[in-house]
């Protein structure tokens, strides 16, 4: 499945950086070393990293284990691509009775952010989506589709025509949609909810440039996260230290519609072209599913819009990196800004 590529696979330009201090142990005590324990897999079409720490091995992997888990449910039931997913039947159907409580609350969380980012964020792109990508394979015509084309295609993409009746959930004939812009960041969500129930306080669940972190290093120090420069992948431009929130980084500089294209692999759902607005956009936020579906909106929006909209909202803040190189950041981001990794 195929995450903000296209409004879909998110970009990453998060680079993660971890010094991990383990706390000494007192001898006569004899009381338990933290530690750390983590696994590493393929997943949502991106590499998804668990990192808890834990005094118990056994306990440390079972709870790993339970939240890969989570993370395999959202891929399996929101991927457009898997045949038998959730999302697959309501796009071919047109119309899903009794659709999961996780997919409803998804879906009614996007046509959320279609309000407030003035339709900046949509998850009815799909079928323009689909469109960008006919030209550029084998056989298409390598150039951008026509006016005519994207504005034919446009009359289908707007989430308010969507339809939600407590969990019946309907669209308009010939729309279809694509969770690839929020779904990753509820994956993050449900693997946190699925950790701190199975007694994990401290860690981190990391897919692909998605981050969602929560209590603190064993040495007692919020988690660092290094906020890579897009020009020189070796080198970050800050430090950010978190504890309890999640980061989400969306950029145009890694994936195209293809190499001839080289256009932005994130549209605007309001004009039908590709979005060009910004080098990326990272957005610190309480939960994954808000930094995953905001980043890719301030990136659509732009430095103006996009910073207007973040500091409208309680608890969000954002980093932008213009076309012309300059670093924007909100009013409250230098706060989690620390000195080193």
């Amino acid at each position: 499945m195929m995450y903000k590529t296209v409004t879909i696979v998110l970009i990453t330009i998060l680079s993660v950086s971890f010094v991990i201090n383990c706390i000494d142990k007192d001898v006569a005590s004899q009381e338990p070393i933290p530690q750390i324990y983590n696994d590493t897999r393929s997943i949502m079409d991106t590499i998804v990293t668990i990192k808890v720490v834990d005094t118990d091995s056994t306990h440390a992997r079972m709870a790993i284990d339970n939240a890969f888990e989570k993370v395999h449910y959202v891929d399996s039931s929101m991927d457009y691509f898997d045949n038998t997913s959730e999302l697959s039947r309501l796009n071919t159907d047109a119309q899903l009775f009794d659709a999961s409580n996780n997919l409803t609350y998804v879906v009614n969380k996007s046509i959320y952010y279609q309000h407030i980012t003035h339709g900046a964020f949509d998850i009815t792109i799909l079928p323009l989506l689909d469109l960008w990508k006919s030209k550029f394979v084998p056989g298409g015509t390598h150039q951008p589709p026509a006016e005519n084309e994207i504005s034919e295609t446009l009359r289908l993409v707007n989430a308010s025509n969507i339809t939600i009746k407590g969990n019946d959930i309907f669209l308009e004939e010939g729309m279809k949609i694509t969770l690839g812009g929020i779904a990753k960041g509820y994956a993050l969500d449900l693997a946190i909810d699925s950790l701190r129930k199975d007694g994990i306080s401290s860690g981190f669940v990391d897919a692909g440039g998605n981050g969602y972190y929560i209590g603190h290093r064993p040495d007692g120090t919020s988690w660092r996260v290094g906020l890579q420069n897009p020009n020189m992948s070796e080198q970050v431009i800050t430090v950010v230290g978190v504890t309890d929130m999640a980061i989400a980084t969306s950029g145009n500089y890694e994936r195209y519609f293809s190499e001839e294209a080289k256009v932005s692999h994130i549209a605007d759902p309001r004009t039908g072209y590709p979005s060009q607005n910004l080098i990326s956009a990272t957005v610190i936020a309480p939960t994954g599913i808000d930094s995953d579906a905001l980043s890719t909106s301030v990136f659509v929006l732009g430095e103006q819009d996009g910073l207007k909209m973040i500091e409208e909202l309680d608890g969000i803040e954002c980093l932008l990196i213009t076309n012309d190189k300059r670093i924007v950041k909100s009013s409250g981001f230098e706060k989690y800004e620390v000195a080193s990794a």
